[in-house]
């Protein structure tokens, strides 16, 4: 039987393999629920939805009812195991420790662990939490923030982890201000439409590269300018930029560094290129040694899922200072099928997964 908590309904998805959620009181969610798993790395394809056990807080742990989870890029690379380096540093060589995917997550509290004294049963939230393609999850209570009433769940799931990148890229790591020129490659995926937001909040000139048919969307979200990176060269150096904010990209260090002003700073935001071991991060490290030999700041850096951060998204969500472009929804069986969209290019902005009814 699956758990539930009250003011649930019948999942959004279609699929004949799941009964309906009774309703239980808070705090006592036991049994089984459906979560979109893999017990060996691979693609997509291989995911499954299946009945699992409800997971049970541990110490400074909260149990969410996960209304909606984001999708994003590390879901791919946590899902197949590559590059191999991410099963290197903890999720498992071999098989992956934790078989439920996802991160993102936007819900209501259903139960909280020992220690946990800044949340309550019934108490929307949103932030990061370990599986959370499913009807529930456990989150850290730190990586968790109050949710307001004037953020549904779709577009708050869909903001911390690609908000908090793109926050902390353009604030902390290159310290945007007003009057600067910032081009933003990738400007219509997740990270890059929120770069272009923080950028443009922040008073700098903004170019988002994009194709044509999402240059509407980052225009939307406050760039001044739009390349069509299928038409125009974006780094032929004809223009030059005091920030480039790179996410995910294949671009080389020379030609970044042409279309960098003398002092100007890169920041690389992922990466999607390299070899089967380490994947973008040999351009990260080349840039760091670089940076050392010449005038211009060449940077690279991992997001900290900071709590404080994650409360400050949802303060400029809530205030409408910040937008999460989602463009399409999942339910939860497609979950792979969302994924494989993101990482073929097939989405602009962001996407999630509802689980469950959003309110």
């Amino acid at each position: 039987m699956h758990a539930s908590v009250p003011d649930s309904s019948a999942p959004t998805d279609d699929s004949s393999t799941a009964e309906p959620l009774p309703d239980v009181p808070f705090g006592s969610a036991t049994g089984t629920m459906r979560a979109v798993v893999r017990h060996r790395y691979g693609d997509p394809s291989t995911w499954r939805l299946a009945e699992v056990p409800v997971p049970i807080p541990a110490p400074a742990e909260v149990l969410v009812e996960v209304r909606a989870a984001g999708i994003d890029r590390g879901v791919w690379h946590l899902g197949t195991g590559r590059p191999l380096v991410a099963r290197l540093v903890g999720f498992g060589v071999l098989r992956p420790k934790q078989p439920v995917l996802g991160m993102d997550v936007a819900g209501l509290v259903a139960a909280v662990g020992p220690g946990v004294d800044g949340f309550r049963p019934g108490d929307a939230v949103f932030g990061i939490a370990t599986g959370s393609f499913a009807e529930f999850a456990v989150a850290k209570a730190e990586k968790l923030a109050p949710l307001d009433a004037r953020v549904d769940f779709r577009h708050a799931a869909a903001t911390p982890v690609s908000g908090l990148a793109a926050m902390q890229a353009v604030r902390d790591v290159a310290k945007v201000r007003a009057g600067q020129r910032v081009l933003v490659l990738g400007a219509s995926g997740g990270v890059g439409s929120f770069a272009v937001q923080f950028a443009h909040v922040a008073g700098a000139s903004v170019t988002g590269v994009a194709s044509a048919q999402k240059a509407q969307l980052v225009l939307g979200l406050g760039a001044d300018h739009t390349i069509d990176y299928r038409s125009e060269d974006p780094l032929d150096g004809s223009r030059r930029y005091d920030v480039i904010i790179d996410v995910g990209g294949r671009n080389s260090l020379r030609r970044l560094r042409r279309t960098l002003e003398r002092d100007g700073t890169l920041v690389i935001v992922g990466g999607e290129d390299g070899n089967v071991l380490t994947g973008g991060a040999g351009r990260q490290l080349r840039a760091a040694l670089l940076s050392l030999a010449v005038p211009q700041r060449l940077t690279a850096f991992i997001a900290k899922e900071r709590g404080d951060d994650i409360a400050e998204l949802g303060r400029m969500l809530a205030a409408g200072d910040l937008v999460a472009a989602v463009e399409r929804t999942y339910p939860l069986a497609e979950a792979p099928v969302g994924v494989d969209d993101l990482v073929r290019g097939r989405i602009p902005g962001k996407a999630v997964v509802q689980a469950t009814p959003d309110r």
